[in-house]
């Protein structure tokens, strides 16, 4: 099929800056795409890399898009490398034809705490607000400081919530150890990537045989093992970020919780194929994009048809500018609210 091709840059500050174990993050960049078709049907996709992940770089994005020039069709964008996997995926989504969800029920959604402090802040109001899932950004200041408010965090849950920790692969064998025991005595629904399998399979597939490194296999050993050791469960994020690291963590047997970006994952079919045969815990999380990459996200999200956990969608409004935000965030998000998202709007305020 031939298309006329679009594209648009953004750089989007955050409502309030978002501090991560990698750091001070105050802004979301990424690419809108927009595809119309010989028929006059237009359809949109987002390509909005982490830099952390490890994925291409907006630059990489912004200049293969200049490169498929205003006319372009199937056969130029299905030969798209593929190590531009954020690009592939926003292509993806807009070509497919989305149809409502076999089980379009409404599903369960975790609230996002800021790091620090300011984590007590809201907790209160996301439970009154009806959350029982919240997850929480650690590794960002000292061990023993972060683990005096774990105390203090689970003290003000209300009754019957989880919550999920998220380490962004900052932590060490001990610091983890020391989070861990801690955690073996609260309602914590598993730990997020406390460490950092530090080179990707992604890399090995595409031929770069250095990636598979005596580091990258001691990480890997250090997350099995500690998976292995301790009762409170552990989550992939960072160490999953394309299908090829999921196939081999699944061969590795992983035991926890694959946390899945999937607008970071370029065509992410196979992988969820593989995670529904080896029957693994999926949840399906929020890479922090705009309306259009989160429609698309939702939308695999409630195709699922495995085990339902509860997503990692519970962020908007991330920006200042109203207009890109994705559903606002609540305990609980229907079908209907991810089809009622608009796309147009989104690609017109950024004009």
């Amino acid at each position: 099929m031939n298309y006329h091709f679009d594209y648009r840059r953004y750089r989007l500050s955050f409502r309030a800056p978002l501090w991560t174990a990698h750091g001070l993050w105050e802004a979301r960049e990424g690419v809108i795409l927009r595809l119309k078709r010989e028929q006059g049907a237009v359809s949109y996709g987002e390509a909005c890399p982490i830099p952390w992940f490890g994925t291409e770089t907006i630059e990489e994005v912004e200049e293969t898009c200049r490169q498929l020039g205003a006319e372009t069709n199937d056969t130029v964008m299905d030969a798209l490398p593929e190590k531009l996997g954020c690009l592939r995926s926003a292509v993806q989504s807009a070509r497919i034809d989305r149809t409502d969800p076999e089980d379009s029920s409404a599903r369960a959604v975790a609230a996002l705490l800021p790091a620090g402090k300011q984590a007590l802040d809201l907790i209160e109001t996301r439970a009154e607000a009806g959350f029982r899932i919240f997850k929480w950004k650690v590794g960002v200041g000292a061990v023993a400081d972060e683990l005096v408010l774990l105390d203090d965090i689970c003290e003000r849950l209300p009754g019957g919530a989880k919550l999920r920790l998220d380490a962004n692969g900052a932590w060490d064998r001990r610091s983890a150890e020391k989070w861990l025991d801690r955690c073996a005595d609260y309602p914590v629904e598993y730990v997020e990537q406390p460490c950092f399998a530090e080179a990707s399979a992604f890399a090995q597939a595409m031929g770069d045989k250095s990636s598979v490194s005596a580091a990258q296999r001691k990480a890997e050993d250090l997350l099995m093992g500690l998976a292995g050791d301790f009762p409170t469960p552990l989550a992939l994020d960072e160490s999953v970020v394309s299908g090829h690291d999921v196939t081999r963590w699944i061969d590795l047997g992983w035991p926890g919780y694959f946390v899945l970006k999937t607008s970071l994952m370029g065509e992410s079919s196979g992988a969820l194929a593989a995670l529904q045969k080896a029957k693994a815990k999926v949840v399906f999380s929020s890479a922090l994009e705009t309306a259009v990459g989160a429609k698309a996200a939702l939308g695999l999200a409630f195709g699922w048809k495995g085990s339902k956990h509860a997503l990692g969608f519970g962020v908007w409004p991330l920006f200042k500018d109203l207009g890109v935000n994705g559903p606002i965030a609540a305990p609980f998000i229907r079908w209907a609210d991810v089809a009622q998202i608009d796309e147009e709007a989104t690609w017109n305020a950024l004009n």
